[in-house]
């Protein structure tokens, strides 16, 4: 007996589902409201359009009438339930839900108990029925909890119905019996309906579930894979997964993500990405698991916001080349430097936070790994690929990254890669012989002499004329990060009045492919005639 008490009091605590979704009972519980108020506002005006048409009542006494005051007390209910606090304790969310069904129909109860209808009870039957299947419709219930709450806000009306039923003569029985049916088939419903959604939910739940850890939804697509908003069965932190189908790409394509992972995990740096966990699930599926980066992509941030300060752009490639130089020292390239490759965010408190990702280009200096790539093939995207990559890809070394910092700082500068075309080819001719158009020239706002020799210099086509090393380039940035205005003051001030409203309408926008953001592998002998 003490165990079914057990039971029933942890069913009417827990969340909706087994696992810890607060968030998803309150977006529901939310989502029940604002459907509610579509629905309850009609009557609303058209119950005092009604007095007011047939000349009974005038406006202030078909306000205040029971049959009208009724479906405005439950549409603030349901206002207040949409407009639910993010931050709302879950446990007093929990309790909303319990108190949700037993408020409606004790509203509408009394409503039948103070107007003339025949049978009384059918208005907050009727009513009842209505919201107790939208509740298992819209929000996501176990069948245990679905019951109790279902027959918890059945009891007002089902067994007051003898109360107002007390005029009708002998029909009292009958008629009472038949409201507590009409509640009974209510529960019924309500409780297989549920049992059938959240049947569903968890077999989606499984269907998604990657070791210990759950795909929520896709927040982004590349050549290399998808990824998703991740939850783990035990920590509670956001984390982001990558994963490769094994039908998206044969074994050259599986073998270097895999070879991505185990690559990215020798880094450190706090501003290269950091890998958790990686597996592959029994259907073949590759996945990696690394921390959740909910910022923009520096294509994103110029996108949407326009060429950057210099001040900005100094600190920001002084952080992509302090991640570089780490993977440089140890012996990685890696290849794929490009704006969609680069996330800045807030983190531990500091503004203007730099994320290397996506290391799955990335290639090993030390002759003895073996590569995965053919040595004639172009590994890359074409606006941010250096000249020696088009013209001997077996050849390149760090300073290919170097080139594809000049091209990003380009970018950040004037708002547009510095070469273009109407194709790959013409692209790539152009890195191989065309002279940049100074980004002075390009932007209206002045730019520091120095950080513009540098991007320059960075662009240069022979190897040899550019900085000697990512740790070089910090170098000189370093000097101009504390001559130029962009403190940390006006990081915080751009995020707090730009960055937060940005980032969470490209999160309503939904992942879209970046036109800089196309990793090409094609055959150099074959399209350029090289090799």
């Amino acid at each position: 007996m003490r165990a079914s008490l057990d039971r029933l009091r942890a069913a009417l605590r827990a969340p909706t589902t087994g696992s810890d979704d607060a968030d998803l009972l309150r977006t529901r519980l939310s989502l029940l409201g604002k459907v509610g108020v579509g629905i309850a506002l009609p009557f609303n005006v058209v119950g005092v359009a009604l007095d007011l048409i047939g000349g009974d009542r005038g406006l202030l006494e078909a306000l205040v009438a029971a049959d009208n005051v009724v479906p405005f007390g439950v549409t603030l209910l349901l206002l207040g339930l949409w407009r639910l606090p993010a931050r709302l304790p879950i446990g007093v969310v929990v309790w909303l839900d319990l108190a949700f069904l037993p408020l409606v129909d004790a509203l509408f109860y009394w409503a039948a108990s103070h107007i003339d209808s025949t049978p009384p009870a059918s208005l907050a039957t009727l009513a009842f029925v209505f919201a107790a299947l939208a509740r298992a419709i819209v929000v996501p219930s176990t069948p245990l909890r679905t019951l109790l709450t279902t027959a918890l806000g059945a009891m007002p009306t089902a067994i007051g119905a003898w109360w107002l039923l007390d005029d009708v003569g002998p029909l009292r029985v009958p008629q009472t019996a038949l409201t507590a049916l009409w509640h009974f088939g209510a529960v019924v419903l309500s409780t297989v309906t549920s049992s059938v959604i959240y049947g569903l939910r968890r077999e989606v739940d499984q269907a998604l579930r990657l070791g210990q850890y759950t795909l929520l939804e896709k927040i982004g697509e590349g050549g290399m894979g998808e990824v998703y908003l991740a939850r783990h069965a035990l920590l509670r932190r956001p984390t982001a997964v990558k994963l490769l189908r094994g039908e998206r790409g044969g074994p050259k394509l599986v073998e270097r993500f895999e070879r991505e992972v185990q690559l990215t995990s020798q880094l450190t740096h706090p501003n290269t990405i950091s890998v958790y966990d990686y597996g592959r699930t029994p259907d073949g599926t590759f996945y990696y698991a690394m921390e959740y980066l909910d910022g923009l992509t520096l294509h994103e941030l110029v996108t949407e916001d326009g060429p950057q300060p210099a001040g900005r752009v100094a600190r920001l490639l002084f952080e992509v080349c302090d991640a570089l130089a780490e993977a440089h020292e140890v012996g990685l390239i890696h290849r794929d430097v490009k704006p969609a490759n680069v996330f800045v965010c807030e983190r531990g408190g500091r503004s203007d936070v730099v994320k290397v990702v996506d290391f799955g280009l990335v290639k090993a200096v030390d002759s003895l790994m073996p590569s995965v790539t053919a040595t004639n093939a172009v590994i890359g995207t074409p606006l941010y690929l250096s000249p020696e990559s088009i013209d001997d890809p077996s050849g390149i070394d760090a300073r290919h990254d170097i080139y594809a910092v000049g091209c990003l700082g380009y970018f950040l500068l004037c708002g547009y890669p510095p070469f273009g075309g109407r194709s790959t080819v013409e692209v790539c001719l152009a890195h191989l012989h065309a002279t940049p158009i100074r980004p002075s020239v390009r932007t209206d706002t002045p730019l520091p002499e120095a950080l513009e020799e540098l991007v320059l210099e960075c662009l240069s086509k022979k190897p040899s004329d550019r900085p000697e090393s990512a740790r070089a380039i910090c170098e000189r940035l370093l000097a101009m990060v504390a001559s130029c205005a962009w403190t940390n003051a006006e990081a915080r001030k751009w995020w707090s009045e730009r960055g937060q409203a940005l980032r969470a309408r490209l999160r309503q926008r939904g992942p879209s492919p970046a036109p800089h953001a196309v990793t090409i592998d094609v055959d150099v002998q074959d399209r350029f005639g090289v090799g």
